[in-house]
């Protein structure tokens, strides 16, 4: 069964707020060919603006405890994702070293681990914990997510920095980018998904400032984003 939706008053929504990426897109130069046109040059890495943006809610399957590790696949199969997300200083914008960054998100197939409502408890597929480095980055190995009933394409995240946690969020993908992604298997089997961003109501709520920027990279792919937060 796939998991319910993971908004309407599940968790409470934090009041902090977090900064990133003016309209939500770290520019990626990373050589690759885009699938849509989403990259940016180089020169908009001198355009980099802070801006604020609001917190998402942390939904109903975060586990406190993942394993700190870069590969989170545990061998689920799915189109390769590298993910490079950097976490900046909020009031200079400088990169912030040894911030934990977690993410956790759906399998090809639309299922959280460690959910009794998928049957994966004792699981930890598609979870895990990395710590930036002095450039402010943290890098994930993992698999495009695939969706569910009722949500848009989407990867949960939360920074801590120095034990505390200054950032709960949602990552999101361009529509665009997801159709063709979808086009490939495992993800072509399960027939087309049932919503869009501009139906999710999260991403409603401050999605379109938490865009990947995205990139094919030989058969897979690299999503970036660099997220500002308040230390306290």
């Amino acid at each position: 069964m796939p998991p319910p939706i993971d908004h309407d008053g599940i968790d409470r929504l934090s009041r902090r707020s977090t900064l990133v990426r003016a309209g939500g897109i770290a520019a990626v130069a990373l050589g690759a060919s885009s699938l849509a046109s989403e990259t940016a040059d180089a020169g908009e890495q001198s355009a980099l603006a802070c801006v604020l943006a609001p917190e998402m809610t942390e939904g109903p399957y975060y586990l406190d405890g993942d394993k700190v590790r870069r590969n989170i696949t545990e061998g689920l199969p799915g189109a390769p994702l590298s993910l490079r997300l950097s976490v900046l200083d909020a009031s200079t914008c400088k990169p912030i070293k040894a911030a934990r960054v977690d993410i956790w998100h759906a399998s090809a197939g639309g299922k959280y681990s460690g959910a009794e409502s998928n049957d994966t408890v004792g699981r930890t597929f598609l979870r895990g914990i990395q710590h930036t480095d002095a450039k402010g980055l943290a890098i994930f190995k993992t698999v495009y997510p695939g969706w569910y009933p009722g949500r848009a394409v989407h990867i949960h995240v939360k920074v801590h920095v120095g034990g505390d946690e200054v950032h709960t969020g949602q990552l999101f993908f361009r529509d665009s980018f997801t159709d063709a992604v979808y086009k490939r298997a495992p993800y072509k089997t399960r027939g087309e998904r049932s919503m869009r961003n501009s139906d999710d109501s999260i991403y409603g709520s401050g999605g379109s400032r938490s865009l990947l920027a995205l990139s094919t990279a030989g058969k897979g792919y690299v999503g970036a984003i660099s997220m500002g937060v308040r230390r306290s």
